[in-house]
């Protein structure tokens, strides 16, 4: 079974949108983190999500 990583794909997510914010407000470092942050977030609450409703599943 493929194992989906969120928090991977959330982090790199967000970094790009943080970073376009970044250069349209001319302040690229605080929206880079900013949009790490959120998307490491979203990440890990789509992980937990999946890994509560595979437990669900199987019970």
């Amino acid at each position: 079974m493929k194992k989906n990583n969120y928090v991977a794909k959330g982090m790199a997510v967000g970094i790009a949108i943080g970073t376009a914010i970044g250069v349209a407000t001319d302040n690229t470092g605080v929206w880079m983190c900013i949009g790490l942050a959120l998307g490491a977030g979203i990440g890990s609450s789509r992980m937990r999500k999946q890994e509560k409703d595979r437990d669900d599943s199987s019970s």
